[in-house]
């Protein structure tokens, strides 16, 4: 393992541990919603689905109701702990560009991983190399555009960060895939005008006075506006 791999892997076992461990998020939960129903929409039980940075693993107690479930992740610690609350799936710990783990995937399933790999074309060839023709990528990442309205930390050692926008992403996917569908959601700031709009606080305000529904059309407007934390992805790899 290489010294920059290494501290990658310190990394997320440290930021898993404290973080998805713990609870998940409003963006985790919104993720998970939208590529359960395009999981739904695919009317089967019987398919073979990869998760790539599977991180907790929290993802893969819902993914194993619709197939066979592969995980993989770089934090060796936290899905030791992950496979003994999910024996239902295969868990493989490495580096996902130089860990062997399988092919002739239905399904792709990578959220917020992007992000934090160090040659993303490669990655993404990697992901079609997976799967079988026809497969689908279903991925989820950070918004460059969104992400640029808040105060984010900067790295932390052996955390790797290059956000995209629609149009990296596109052309990030096209060598190897169809875009089905790609749109963003979940919008959360936390400064300037938009952190009010979209605090906890003024929803909740909002929901007693019978306004909730105006806010939530406002978020979607956001998210229709590319304002969304995530990106969400539906493509078909090209064969």
């Amino acid at each position: 393992m290489t010294e920059a791999i290494e501290k990658q892997r310190a990394f997320w076992n440290d930021w898993n541990a404290s973080t998805r461990e713990k609870g998940l998020s409003e963006v985790s939960t919104d993720q998970a919603e939208v590529v359960m129903s395009w999981l739904k929409g695919l009317g089967r039980r019987d398919l073979k689905i990869i998760e790539i940075g599977c991180g907790a693993g929290w993802l893969c107690s819902q993914l194993v109701q619709f197939g066979q479930v592969t995980a993989n992740d770089l934090s060796d610690e936290v899905l030791a702990r992950a496979a003994q609350r999910v024996p239902e799936a295969r868990f493989i710990a490495g580096d996902f560009m130089n860990t062997e783990v399988g092919s002739c995937y239905d399904v792709a399933m990578s959220l917020e991983v992007l992000a934090h790999v160090s040659d993303q074309a490669a990655f993404v060839a990697r992901i079609s190399g997976l799967l079988k023709p026809g497969g689908y990528l279903m991925l989820a990442t950070q918004n460059k555009p969104a992400l640029m309205r808040n105060n984010i930390p900067a790295p932390a050692p052996g955390q790797l960060r290059r956000w995209v926008d629609r149009h990296e992403l596109q052309e990030l996917l096209a060598p190897h895939f169809q875009v089905k569908k790609m749109f963003s959601i979940t919008p959360c700031f936390n400064r300037g005008l938009l952190r009010i709009v979209n605090s906890y606080r003024l929803q909740r305000a909002a929901d007693r006075a019978f306004l909730g529904r105006v806010l939530r059309g406002v978020k979607r407007i956001e998210s229709n506006l590319w304002l969304g934390w995530t990106i969400m992805v539906l493509a078909e790899v090209r064969r």
